[in-house]
């Protein structure tokens, strides 16, 4: 790892700021490998940025103004070849807040909400929430035990009433990048049902497989992109959720003017910081990023690799994105099982709120050492059962 001109083997301390992520287990001897926060320090470029903007001095109401504007257009159209326009975008405080405001705009009390599980659990509360009907369709395995969305379930499960599927892509637990025919197909599903699909694809940078490639759901044709709203932000990639900027892109002016007439005098301006950072993350992280996706599939092997060899117990199936790994672990006969492994020194999260029971999500978004250290205590966690 000498070629690295980043750093990922060590990270700042984190007890004592406030973090989500290592304050659940404060003055207990758990590591925690759990929500998705890498514990990395941001990129060089993008600190220097945030450096900039506070020497300024003024921290006034800020306005998406040109600078991150035509960052994300001009990396939506350099990563992902969609030529998107300014007036297509809103931006947000973050993800959780632009589900649930989707499913408030685009939904009536009488209508559902369809999504594929297990899933990142906002897909799964948003609804409940906003007081509508979900319908869960689980994902399925292929022959080469992908991950897939069960189109002939979405069928069968499907009602007059449903208005909106919620899609998560790439699939945040089960880190599968879904191929463009895939796509295709949901997209054909969601022209026959007349359904609105929003599209979280927050991972879509973090694909970690050299043979996979992820295809924006707008992009397919002219058809699904105007019954497409797209969510995406840098918060993941170049780990900024602190800075609390995402994005939504809607082609559909329609849609659009309802999801804004929503929003309108609740969502407010995004801070000055979370502009910052995204418009130094788009225009100059390229360089970190590539080196963090080495970095990423290293700790991907070394996990994959750890769980086949010595916990054949769990079951691990490949992935292809993302930084979090889905465990089957109901062999294990635990009744549960986030709780024993804390018990044992490793913190993970539950899937039970993905609808996943019986299963785990680890984060490897971390130096390589402690990720050993983690996946030690878990066998040996294994070894007392």
């Amino acid at each position: 790892m000498t070629d690295f001109n980043y750093n990922f083997n060590s990270c700042p301390e984190r007890n004592g700021y406030g973090s989500l992520k290592w304050d659940k287990f404060q003055g207990r001897d758990i590591l925690p490998l759990w929500v998705a926060d890498m514990d990395f320090a941001a990129a060089p470029e993008i600190i220097a940025a945030l450096q900039a903007r506070l020497d300024h001095g003024v921290f006034g109401y800020t306005k998406p103004f040109a600078a991150p504007v035509e960052a994300v257009l001009n990396y939506l159209e350099r990563q992902h070849g969609y030529q998107a326009r300014a007036s297509w975008l809103d931006f947000l405080p973050g993800m959780v807040p632009a589900i649930n405001l989707c499913v408030h705009a685009f939904t009536q009390a009488s209508e559902s909400v369809m999504t594929a599980t297990p899933v990142y659990p906002p897909f799964l509360s948003a609804p409940d929430y906003a007081g509508r009907e979900l319908i869960k369709v689980p994902l399925c395995l292929d022959s080469q035990e992908h991950w897939s969305l069960d189109i002939e379930a979405m069928e069968a499960a499907i009602q007059p009433h449903t208005r909106l599927l919620i899609l998560c892509s790439p699939h945040n637990p089960v880190g599968r990048v879904f191929t463009a025919a895939e796509l295709t197909e949901l997209a054909d599903f969601c022209e026959r049902h007349d359904l609105i699909l929003i599209s979280d694809e927050i991972h879509c940078d973090l694909v970690i497989d050299p043979d996979a490639q992820h295809t924006m759901t707008a992009t397919l044709n002219d058809a699904i992109a105007q019954r497409t709203v797209t969510l995406m932000a840098p918060s993941k990639t170049y780990n900024l959720p602190g800075l609390a900027c995402a994005f939504s892109v809607i082609e559909n002016p329609q849609l659009r003017q309802q999801f804004q007439q929503t929003i309108r005098g609740i969502i407010t301006e995004v801070n000055c910081f979370g502009y910052a950072g995204c418009a130094a993350a788009y225009n100059h992280g390229e360089a970190w990023r590539q080196e963090l996706l080495r970095y990423l599939r290293g700790n991907y092997e070394l996990v994959y690799d750890f769980i086949q060899r010595e916990l054949p117990q769990i079951t691990f199936r490949p992935m292809q994105a993302t930084y979090l790994a889905w465990f089957d672990v109901s062999a294990l006969g635990l009744k549960h099982p986030a709780h024993f492994f804390e018990q044992h020194g490793v913190g993970l999260s539950d899937g039970s709120p993905f609808d996943g029971a019986q299963h785990l999500r680890l984060n490897f978004g971390c130096p390589r050492d402690r990720l050993e250290e983690g996946l030690q205590r878990m066998k040996k966690a294994v070894g007392t059962i």
